[in-house]
């Protein structure tokens, strides 16, 4: 598959499954509602799908460059703390004035989604690598 292509369809799947994990637990936490909580998890996830592409492309282009080929768990929790930490600069203050919260709320309840969300994004990239293989850079 085309490392474009790749990339988008990727992307799509993790904010898609992304966004069912995220609305049942903002509804719960802040108890929001339905439309409030499905917003939220549908800006966040525009957010997520440009920084998805964008992380992607540097660290396939980092990963291209390396001597070890392959993905071990290693780079694998790279690639989540690097993708999950760079997206935290982006959601912390969208959460805090999307709820009407402090920025320190904010931050504690995206440290909650982003813990969820490391080991999802670890799962959820193993599985897509099985299903569509590796990326040229890997291997």
């Amino acid at each position: 598959m085309q490392t474009s292509t790749r990339k988008l369809i990727q992307a799509i799947f993790y904010e898609i499954i992304g966004i069912i994990l995220v609305i049942p637990i903002v509804m719960f936490v802040f108890d929001e509602s339905l439309e409030v909580s499905g917003f939220l998890s549908v800006v966040i996830s525009l957010v997520a799908v440009s920084w998805n592409y964008v992380f992607n492309t540097i660290f396939e282009f980092w990963e291209a460059r390396q001597i070890r080929k392959g993905r071990s768990i290693y780079r694998r929790i790279l690639h989540a703390i690097g993708f999950e930490g760079g997206l935290a600069v982006f959601t912390v203050p969208l959460i805090a004035y999307w709820l009407d919260i402090s920025l320190w709320v904010a931050v504690i309840a995206d440290i909650g989604l982003l813990t969820v969300f490391f080991f999802y994004a670890l799962v959820f990239h193993w599985c897509f690598d099985r299903i569509f293989g590796l990326p040229e850079s890997a291997v």
